[in-house]
């Protein structure tokens, strides 16, 4: 696809993501009763408040991919990073339907979202970070701890493990997923924002209720602190 026409792509499929809750009917985290195990306040899910980062996410990614096909539309730095990022908004448009519908399948679609938007992440141009890497890594970073979400809900869900083991289990894939990729990446901070976020949330969803998944996650979430702030100040 010819490098103007995938900015142009890209900047739709951004814009259709951010449009996509006002296709579905209302979408407030998978209902308990759409698992033979109903999950009722899983402690592998974040605090309902984590989830306003979606808002910040949709905006910078419009903004991103806008001001993308205004000034770097030919770049074929941009353009190695839109193809993958191109793909995994595309699921992204139609994931709130599925996951409405099925929860097996919902997590089957966000998992080829994380893995796209990872691809598209490591393939953020050096420049231009306020309109590429950073608001793709905000993204990716939100979807490495939603995925890991996503399978501990299946294992609760279905009756795998107990839903405390799913949260440690799937708490632990978080951190581990996140640390190798800001470890690596060292650019690109928002993505360890991101975890970090979700993880926090994840302490206050537990704190009083399931202790050992708090102090995982707070774990976590200091861990993941220095590659973070290391990866910030490379920025």
């Amino acid at each position: 696809m010819a490098r103007p026409l995938t900015a142009f792509v890209t900047f739709l499929l951004a814009i259709g993501f951010a449009a996509s809750p006002f296709f579905v009917t209302s979408f407030a985290g998978f209902d308990p009763n759409q698992f033979p195990v109903p999950q009722v306040s899983p402690p592998v899910q974040p605090a309902g408040y984590a989830f306003s980062i979606w808002g910040v996410i949709y905006l910078w990614l419009i903004t991103g991919m806008g001001w993308g096909l205004w000034k770097a539309r030919e770049d074929f730095t941009w353009h190695d990073m839109r193809m993958p990022l191109a793909v995994s908004l595309f699921i992204g448009c139609f994931w709130l339907a599925v996951a409405n519908a099925s929860p097996v399948w919902a997590s089957v679609l966000i998992w080829g979202m994380l893995i796209a938007a990872l691809v598209a992440l490591f393939e953020a141009p050096d420049g231009d970070r306020w309109f590429a890497a950073l608001p793709v890594g905000l993204y990716a970073g939100w979807l490495s701890a939603a995925s890991c979400v996503s399978l501990g809900l299946l294992a609760a869900g279905y009756g795998w493990v107990g839903a405390e083991t799913a949260a440690l289990i799937f708490v632990s894939l978080a951190i581990v997923i996140a640390a190798a990729v800001q470890s690596t990446l060292m650019r690109a901070p928002t993505y360890g924002v991101a975890v970090i976020w979700a993880l926090s949330a994840v302490v206050v969803q537990n704190y009083a209720t399931t202790p050992s998944v708090a102090a995982l996650a707070a774990g976590g979430a200091i861990a993941l602190l220095l590659p973070t702030f290391k990866s910030w100040r490379k920025a």
